[in-house]
């Protein structure tokens, strides 16, 4: 297992080892392993330009999952998160919560994402939502 936390920006998050466990626990108790996961903390600059890029979206989001697994071994997790510092730090604001709750939503969506989770109907949405609070209260 190998997860990764990188920072393009000055925000450098505090127990990492702890991070890590919980995306393995979260990837265990859906049924999946992680091979390779890199989450990489952003600006909003960046990830609107891999938003355009590979996504052709134009316009700002909080986090874009990119999954690499085989398709034949659809349960060993393989990807990337990409995570706009600016939009957590902004949601985190609007929501009145801890940026720190905000990061961590964010990394379980993306796990979610890697583990099959689709949130691109209201039914689909809810059930992300629904999960991300589950495993947010591990915390």
């Amino acid at each position: 297992m190998s997860i990764e936390l990188s920072y393009q920006t000055s925000l450098k998050l505090k127990h990492v080892k702890r991070i890590k466990q919980l995306l393995n626990d979260i990837a265990s108790l859906e049924g999946h392993t992680i091979s390779n996961l890199s989450v990489v903390f952003t600006s909003d600059e960046y990830l609107i330009d891999l938003n355009r890029t590979y996504l052709q979206h134009d316009y700002y989001t909080d986090i874009i999952t990119f999954d690499y697994s085989s398709v034949d071994d659809s349960r060993t997790i393989f990807g990337e998160l990409y995570i706009s510092v600016d939009r957590a730090n902004e949601n985190a604001n609007l929501l009145n919560i801890p940026t720190y709750n905000e990061y961590m939503r964010l990394m379980i969506h993306g796990i979610l994402h890697l583990c099959g989770y689709k949130d691109n109907t209201p039914e689909a949405k809810a059930l992300m939502t629904a999960k991300e609070n589950q495993y947010l209260s591990l915390l």
